[in-house]
Parts: structure tokens; sequence; C-alpha cells
């Protein structure tokens, strides 16, 4: 008999993927976009919601929406680790009496989501990786209906705890390029970006962050406070200032919204700007990024990115023919990028792009 790491294998290069490598890779490692309106729940809120999947629970519902909003309401926790922690729950609750039933009713709780808010990348992404990892096992070839739900269960957690992890993981890749007695811009407030720096600090690295404003939603004046918090000198800039500034900056850290097929980035708004001038002046950009975020997209120029309106405040009222500019995001292309700090190691946007590509074959 075959083992089922050895089954996966062969599949893999039946079908040319890498699927099993990429997971190998992972755990051998020990891997240590909101909606506009989204506001973050209060205490109150969150029980709230607790009582009322009880409640649901003891009638026999389950809502994936609901599972995947109570995961996503704890601060830690990146959006597609709060799909992946929902996606399993629809494996635990789920009253298929086939293997095959399973499967339909995890792949219809994937789309569920992924609808849910067509303008996330990383929850969409996050889904289909989720669906990849799982669904790859000969556990859906299973009669017994019992044995293949707990081998399932089994995968989908596996899968939680390595995203989990992934952030534990960049910062350590990570650490060691930020040097003694550097100056980081940083764009945005990005929750790997953060770990990663007061990692540095905490092993004795000393270093000085600039912060762009990050409008419309100032991203970047949350990034200042928390690194305030970690005792780690810190300016705030306008964003208009990059260029003013970039002749001083020592690196450009940026996290990501998504890594697409070609390698480049897919970030708030001003990324590619601040891309742009670094490259013009020779400064590296380093992008950090879980590999969850690893979207299956292909972007030519801004106007292929999905759409992703925010409300932006300008002062003063405009007159009803000025039409105002709302992206939140847009597309920093492979070649303005320096290297990118992911749970699979350190790579080349060309060594992403591989990786990517054949992850989703």
């Amino acid at each position: 008999m075959k083992s089922e790491e050895e089954i996966s294998r062969r599949r893999g290069e039946v079908s040319g993927a890498v699927t099993y490598e990429w997971l190998t890779q992972a755990e051998a490692a020990r891997f240590h976009k909101d909606p506009d309106n989204f506001k973050p729940l209060r205490a109150s809120s969150l029980v709230g919601q607790q009582q009322q999947r009880l409640s649901d629970e003891r009638e026999g519902l389950f809502s994936v929406i609901d599972e995947f909003n109570l995961w996503r309401s704890k601060p830690e926790l990146a959006e597609a680790v709060a799909a992946i922690k929902a996606l399993t729950a629809v494996i635990q609750r789920s009253e298929a009496t086939t293997m095959m039933g399973l499967e339909i009713d995890l792949k219809k709780a994937s789309e569920a989501l992924k609808a849910w808010d067509e303008t996330s990348i990383s929850l969409s992404a996050g889904c289909d990786l989720f669906m990849r990892y799982v669904t790859r096992t000969s556990a859906l070839e299973y009669e017994d209906i019992v044995a293949g739900k707990a081998r399932l269960i089994e995968r989908g957690e596996k899968f939680g705890e390595i995203s989990l992890k992934a952030r534990q993981t960049i910062a350590l890749l990570g650490k060691d390029f930020v040097q003694d007695g550097s100056t980081i811009l940083t764009h945005g407030c990005s929750r790997v970006v953060l770990a990663l720096l007061k990692l540095a600090a905490s092993n004795g690295k000393h270093f000085h962050v600039i912060c762009t404003e990050g409008r419309p939603k100032n991203s970047g004046v949350e990034m200042a406070n928390q690194l305030l918090s970690a005792k780690i000198p810190v300016s705030l800039i306008i964003d208009s200032a990059i260029a003013y500034t970039m002749e001083k900056v020592d690196m450009v850290l940026v996290g990501a919204d998504g890594v697409v097929e070609s390698g480049g980035i897919i970030n708030m708004i001003g990324t590619y700007q601040a891309a742009l001038v670094a490259h013009s002046m020779s400064k590296p950009v380093y992008v950090a990024a879980e590999s969850y975020k690893f979207a299956r997209m292909y972007p030519l120029d801004q106007r292929d990115l999905p759409l992703a309106p925010c409300y932006v405040h300008f002062p003063g009222a405009l007159p009803e023919s000025v039409i105002a500019e709302v992206s939140t995001r847009d597309y920093t292309p492979p070649k303005y990028l320096t290297l990118l700090f992911t749970d699979l190691g350190v790579l080349t946007p060309s060594a992403v792009s591989d990786e990517l590509i054949q992850l989703y074959l």
C-alpha cells in the first residue's frame, strides 16, 4: 500500500503541480482588505455573535459567513486565515453522507465566502489554496465518510496552523535584511511588516522607520502608533512627500494584499508610487507577504485590478462636475521589486511567479 504522501506526490508529478513540495517546505519550516464599511466589533457585539451562533447550532443551522466573521473579528487573525478556520468548520458541521457530498458542501462554502467580498484578494486566494490543500488527498476516495471526514478536518486544521505561523517565519527570514542604523520607509499598516520590524528591534537592531500618512484610511498613522508602542523611532510624512524623503531612505518595506502571477503585488494605493521613486534612486524595495496571499491573477496595468472603492474625504464641497478618484489599491510590477519575504523563503519576483503558477496547476 502506498502512503497518502506518496499518492499525493505521484498526482503532483502527473499534473506537473508542486503542491506536495510546497506543503513539505511549509511543514519542515514549522511555519512559525477589508470591506469599506467594516468596523471592528465591540466586545458586546462579539458576545452577541457567539450567542447567536450557539442558538443557530441548537436549531441545526450553520452559516459559513457568520463563522468567518467571528474569526475575522480577532485582531491578530488575517482575513485569509479566518476563511481557513471557517472552511474547516464547514467540514466539521457538514451533514453529507458521502465524500462527494462533503466536497460539494465545501466548494459551495468557498464560493459563498469569495462572493461575500469580491474585492478581497487575500480572501479569495486563501479559499482557493485551502481547497487545493484539503482536497488533494486520498481521503476523498474513502468509502467510509467518518474516516474521510476526520482526515479532511485534520488537513484543514494543519493548513490553518501553517498559515498562522507564516507571519513568524517571514519575520525570522526578513529581520536580517534590516541593517543597524538604517532608515526604512514603509507604506500602509501591515501586520507582517510590523512583526518583522519588532523582531529586528528585539534582536538589538537600531533603525528609524518613516511611515507615510496612508490616505484615505490613514493606515500609516496606525502603523506609526504600533511602532511607537514597540519603542521603535518613527517619523510620519504625507503621502506626496515620498520622493522628497527617498534620498535619506536605505530601503522600502511594504506588505501586500496579494502577490500575483507576474511576481508583482497588489497593495494599498501609493505602493506603486513608492516603488517607482525607490527604483529611480536605486533603493531596494522589499515585500513581506504570506503565501496564502498568492493570487491567481495576472494584471497588465492598473485598470485590470478588481474595484475596491473607498470613501475619500476632501475638504469643502466638490463641484458636481468633479469626479473623485476613490481607488484604494494599485499594482506594482515585478521589475520595481527587489525581493519578497515569504513563508516559502526569500524569493525574487520571478521565483514567486514560478511558485504561484505551479502551485495552482
